[in-house]
């Protein structure tokens, strides 16, 4: 089910001062901006091997990641698995016990499928599942 770390969602309050640290000071490779307008979020990717950063701030506050800094500051806001099937991964999270937020895949960045398991469900951890290849046309 799980195939690797895709990546580790890091919630910024300014993206530009986020991106010239991880790629200035850490001295990572920029992969690029990206916007997701139904989420409220613009990310900045970097690629550390075969997993990435990814670096969230919010375009609106009431957006996921201004709630999320709102209420528990800047930080790590999630972990991503990347899945070879995503509905079999949701059916087998909720077979097992698990809450999922998201019911359905919707669209990720990087022209994935996501979908996020509530973190009641692992330990105050929010838990993406990604897979590639899952941009609707």
């Amino acid at each position: 089910m799980i195939e690797k770390i895709q990546h580790i969602g890091i919630a910024v309050a300014d993206l530009e001062k986020a991106v010239s640290f991880y790629r200035d000071v850490l001295g990572l490779q920029f992969a690029g901006y990206e916007e997701v307008p139904d989420q409220k979020v613009k990310t900045a990717i970097f690629r550390v091997g075969e997993t990435k950063i990814e670096l969230l701030a919010s375009t609106s506050p009431d957006g996921p990641i201004g709630r999320f800094i709102e209420k528990r500051g800047e930080g790590i806001h999630h972990i991503c698995f990347a899945v070879g099937d995503i509905e079999e991964a949701i059916r087998r999270t909720k077979e097992k016990g698990g809450r999922m937020i998201d019911e359905e895949p919707r669209q990720g960045v990087e022209g994935t499928k996501v979908a996020f398991v509530h973190p009641r469900s692992a330990f105050g951890v929010l838990v993406e599942y990604a897979q590639e290849g899952g941009k609707e046309e």
